[in-house]
Formats: C-alpha cells, sequence, structure tokens
C-alpha cells in the first residue's frame, strides 16, 4: 500500500523507495486518537493509506477544521515540521485508519543519501502549498454555496467522512448555513 503513494513519483528509482520505505512506519489507529498535539513540535510525516485524518486548532473551546487529508494524501503541522517551532495544530483520525510516518529526522539523513527523495518532498511541498493557497482564496472570495458546491465537486469522499460541523468549519461557515445550503441542493 505504501507503494502506490511512492508510485506518483515516477522519478524515484527503486534503491530510493525501497530506503524510504524502510524508514516508514505503519500504525493503525483509531477514530479521535491525536497524532499531533498542540504546543509540541511537529516530528513526522503522516501518510494516510487507508482512511482519514483531519487537522484542527482548538480557539476559545471551538474545533477549527483546517484541512483534511485523505487515503494517499499526507498531513503534518507543515510549519512545525519545517521550523522545528511547536504546532498551533491538531491531527486526529476521523476513523480507524492505517497511517505511514517518517520522521523528520530519517527524512533528512534520506535527503542526505538520496537526493530524488528531497526532489520529490519539493514537489509535495509544492502540492501543499498549492491546496493550502486555493482553500485561503476559496474562503477570501467565494460564496458559501460556491465553496460547498466546490468541496462536494472536487472531494466528495470528505462529505461522507467529515461530521456536519468540521465541514462547516474547513468552508468558513456556521452549521446552520452550512444545512441551508444542503437542504437547497
Amino acid at each position: 500500500m505504501p507503494l502506490l503513494l511512492l508510485n506518483q513519483f515516477p522519478e524515484l528509482d527503486q534503491k530510493s523507495k525501497e530506503a524510504f520505505l524502510k524508514k516508514l512506519q505503519i500504525i493503525t489507529v483509531e477514530r479521535g486518537e491525536l497524532l499531533q498535539n498542540e504546543g509540541e513540535i511537529c516530528d513526522f510525516l503522516f501518510f494516510v493509506l487507508e482512511g482519514s485524518l483531519r487537522s484542527f486548532h482548538l480557539r476559545d473551546n471551538r474545533d477549527i477544521t483546517i484541512s483534511f487529508a485523505l487515503e494517499q494524501e499526507i498531513a503534518t503541522s507543515m510549519h512545525s515540521f519545517i521550523t522545528r517551532k511547536n504546532s498551533h495544530e491538531l491531527i486526529e483520525p476521523m476513523e480507524k485508519s492505517r497511517i505511514g510516518k517518517i520522521s523528520y529526522t530519517d527524512l533528512m539523513g534520506l535527503f542526505d543519501e538520496f537526493p530524488m527523495i528531497e526532489r520529490v518532498y519539493r514537489k509535495i511541498l509544492e502540492q501543499y502549498y498549492i491546496q493550502l493557497e486555493e482553500q485561503i482564496l476559496s474562503v477570501k472570495f467565494k460564496s458559501a454555496r460556491d465553496r460547498y458546491l466546490e468541496l462536494l465537486e472536487t472531494r466528495p469522499k470528505i462529505i461522507q467522512k467529515a461530521a456536519v460541523g468540521q465541514i462547516a468549519s474547513y468552508l468558513d461557515m456556521s452549521i446552520e448555513t452550512l444545512s441551508r445550503i444542503r437542504g437547497k441542493i
């Protein structure tokens, strides 16, 4: 299963793939089990093999969803992972999930030995950045209805897996607004 993820990058040679897979730890986590806690340095890059993850902040006793990661996608507290500073977000499975995880230290070591892995990592970061920018632009410039329709079109599995409140906070709207939109579709 982890090989599927690596096959997205045909430029990775077999030796690089094998080295990466040796460092990748496969774990099974239950729904709600924290993979990353707020206030701690994020030491892992997570790969969703089966299931789904969400990243969120807690503010004034409110749970604000930042992102979702579905099968064959990555999740991490990117700012913390890169800067080695404490994370402002939490990461949890939305269902029982199989996750591959690689530590920051192991990944940096692989970069030195296998430069092509660093190139793939750069591509992953580029994809992450593009998704983040698209989300920001969507929230800033699209109507609530258009944001929901776009999510429904581009990532329908999130609608199936996430709770209504998680979807509403991700789309930057109230549960009532989301319910009205869903009722009219």
